[in-house]
């Protein structure tokens, strides 16, 4: 289940709960059940929330922030007319761009690899997607993916870490590109219709961490080290010594589990006739 975005400086919100239960035969508080109630899953990981840079296509998928290369950190959002625009970027560690977090609803897309083809859709805060036309003007007004909707990500040869995004799925040569003028909102306008690659046709893609497939696959591997006691007990069929505990988990880490339980519950036998 896709988690509600949540930005730094935001308070967590109380639930509400009743002094009783509904039942009037009932004496049990609200307190009461605060007491019972589970602890937090200990392996729910705080990082989840946090945001990382996209270091390759496949790496795209869910909640981005595309970040633009003009003078002052900014990124494309949209607001609720479908009119598309550069936001300036407030998250930042020393400036660097390299690590912006949205702090608006607008600057957020959610990117979808679009079926069949190595494009990407990018749907805003309203659910319309981003779109160029064939005159390079964006907006955020589709309700469907077409080739205007769909966007390939092209690694930058000259800058690691950022990417150029060709209008119509590749169909053209046009790029989007940043143009910085005293006459355009916030001084950066937005354009779709660059003929090459250059610093102000690459952006940064800030994405969140659990989506990652690199560390999704490391945070799954490290739920799947995590073995209580009991249960490799069961695994092997007896009581199990510290030492033998601590042997089991190294090699669940190490992938030779399976060989490390039969030499155990050889052991198990042999101390048992001993």
């Amino acid at each position: 289940m896709v988690k509600p975005l949540t930005f730094k400086g935001d308070k967590p919100k109380k639930r509400k709960t009743r002094d009783r239960d509904t039942d009037p035969d009932s004496t049990t508080t609200a307190k009461t059940r605060k007491t019972a109630a589970p602890a937090p899953d200990a392996d729910e990981n705080p990082d989840d929330q946090s945001w990382v840079s996209a270091d390759t296509p496949t790496d795209i998928a869910g909640p981005i922030v595309l970040v633009l290369p003009s003078d002052e950190p900014t990124c494309v959002a949209s607001d609720a007319n479908g009119t598309v625009f550069a936001s300036v970027l407030e998250n930042l560690v020393e400036g660097d761009p390299g690590t912006a977090e949205p702090h608006d609803v607008r600057q957020v897309w959610v990117a979808t690899r679009v079926a069949g083809t190595e494009g990407f859709s990018f749907k805003g805060q309203h659910g319309k997607y981003l779109s160029c036309d064939s005159h390079g003007i964006f907006s955020a007004t589709a309700a469907a993916v077409s080739h205007y909707e769909s966007f390939l990500v092209i690694p930058s040869p000259d800058i690691p870490g950022t990417f150029a995004l060709q209008t119509h799925g590749g169909d053209t040569e046009t790029f989007l590109t940043v143009k910085e003028s005293a006459k355009a909102t916030g001084g950066v306008e937005i354009r779709g219709d660059a003929s090459t690659i250059s610093f102000d046709s690459t952006v940064r893609i800030r994405m969140q961490a659990r989506f990652k497939p690199r560390l999704r696959a490391t945070k799954e591997s490290k739920a799947y080290e995590k073995i209580s006691q009991k249960e490799l007990e069961g695994i092997v069929g007896r009581s199990l010594a510290e030492d033998e505990v601590k042997r089991l988990r190294r090699a669940r880490r190490e992938g030779n589990f399976h060989e490390e339980v039969l030499i155990v519950r050889v052991k198990g036998k042999h101390d048992k006739f001993a």
